[in-house]
């Protein structure tokens, strides 16, 4: 690895706090990002680096809680090391935080497994809560985002030749699953409304996804909505 990638001392095995790693090659943004998140009590930078390939291996070897992960970089890009950390840690959390308002983009990152996909000029308030949010298992997107990824998945099931799900094979708790993420809300809470036990929300979010074939939360939340089965 380069002299770019950093690993502070002492920063693991604080349980408590959001141990997070961020990949980005513009080093006064990724500076500038850092002391952010630093000042924030919940949140430790445990990594950082400006490649997708140290990246991968920065991943692999901290075991972050987030990965904030730019799109476009040299050595490796944004989508490869988002498909390979995932290969290898599926559960974690990884947010892309681009310039790219493009819409092929967006749903490139979503369908392989992005916990949530934010542009760098959001605002400071939105970045924190996203990163909490997606550490509990939701989605979170850029606002000007939304609308791209539902008219791209929707001229996608046009174009598909053969259905792409099966709607009719969802459990009746399967769909009341998939109406509260079509709320936005965390299995914790899903957990609560249903009374499980948030491994048992977890399974069938897994399993809506796979019947659905699906590769995110947002994308169901979509499909929810455009099938009328948001509702309880």
């Amino acid at each position: 690895m380069n002299d770019k990638v950093s690993t502070p001392a002492g920063a693991e095995g604080n349980g408590r706090r959001i141990k997070i790693l961020l990949v980005d090659d513009h080093t006064l943004f990724r500076s500038g990002l850092k002391a952010l998140l630093q000042r924030q009590s919940d949140f430790v930078v445990v990594g950082e680096t400006d490649n997708g390939l140290d990246g991968v291996k920065l991943a692999e070897q901290l075991k972050p809680d987030v990965v904030l992960l730019d799109l476009d970089m040299p050595v490796m890009n944004g989508r490869e090391a988002l498909a390979q950390i995932l290969e290898a840690q599926p559960d974690m959390a990884v947010l892309m935080l681009t310039v790219s308002e493009d819409g092929d983009d967006l749903v490139e990152c979503m369908r392989l497994g992005a916990r949530g996909y934010l542009l760098k000029k959001i605002n400071t308030d939105f970045l924190l809560s996203g990163i909490r949010h997606a550490v509990e298992g939701d989605s979170v997107l850029s606002p000007e985002m939304t609308s791209k990824l539902v008219m791209k998945i929707r001229r996608d099931r046009v174009e598909q030749s053969s259905p792409a799900s099966d709607v009719n094979s969802l459990t009746p708790r399967e769909r009341e699953t998939l109406a509260w993420l079509a709320r936005g809300v965390s299995n914790k809470e899903i957990a609560r409304a249903l009374d499980l036990a948030e491994s048992t929300v977890k399974v069938h979010v897994q399993s809506i996804l796979r019947k659905l074939n699906l590769s995110s939360r947002v994308q169901a939340a979509v499909f929810a909505v455009e099938h009328h089965m948001d509702r309880p």
